[in-house]
């Protein structure tokens, strides 16, 4: 199975109402083929879709060993909200990289060309978790209060420098009380850092 299959497929199996046109429009804006990022993790065709699968894969792991570690906790981890959360948490980046020419210097210190990708939030521009969020509750996908929280709360490192102490003290209650954002946030790490480090 490539790794279309495996996101659909286990989009699907969740049974969740929704799913369908999730992908229906993910497909339209083209998810399946953007990058992860401009220059880090995955910044070539098809690195959002490999990141969302490796962010799933890495989700499903740590459920299961956090559950053989405290077995009382499934009952907040169940599959399909990790599924949910961890394979939907990024789909905010489905419609802001643009192919780019850039420049760089080579070996032998001479300027060259190279295809690359640039940002572009004009088409929706508000935050990274919320638009993820804002997203997927307007193509009908019925969620949870977590399943909401650990989208909205995964990019916690890259967003404290920009929060208010409001927003700070609403991370600190999500974090207390949704064990799937820990979940997801540790995957994403894990995934960006360890699994696609060129």
């Amino acid at each position: 199975m490539d790794n279309k299959q495996i996101f659909i497929s286990a989009l699907r199996t969740t049974e969740r109402p929704g799913v369908d046109r999730v992908i229906a429009e993910l497909e339209q804006l083209g998810f399946f083929t953007a990058p992860a990022s401009t220059a880090f993790h995955l910044n070539t065709p098809g690195g959002l879709l490999q990141h969302s699968v490796n962010v799933y894969k890495e989700a499903m792991a740590i459920r299961e060993k956090q559950i053989e570690m405290k077995p009382e906790i499934a009952e907040k981890l169940p599959v399909d909200s990790v599924a949910i959360a961890s394979l939907l948490h990024d789909v905010c980046k489905a419609e802001i990289y643009k192919e780019a020419q850039k420049w760089r210097k080579d070996a032998n210190g001479q300027w060259e060309s190279y295809s690359s990708y640039e940002v572009d939030y004009s088409s929706f521009p508000v935050g990274h978790g919320e638009k993820s969020v804002i997203r997927l509750l307007q193509w009908g996908l019925e969620m949870t209060d977590d399943e909401i929280l650990a989208i909205r709360w995964h990019m916690e490192a890259w967003d404290l420098a920009f929060q208010s102490p409001e927003q700070k003290s609403n991370l600190g209650v999500a974090k207390g009380r949704c064990p799937l954002l820990n979940v997801v946030k540790a995957a994403d790490g894990l995934a960006s850092f360890i699994l696609e480090v060129r």
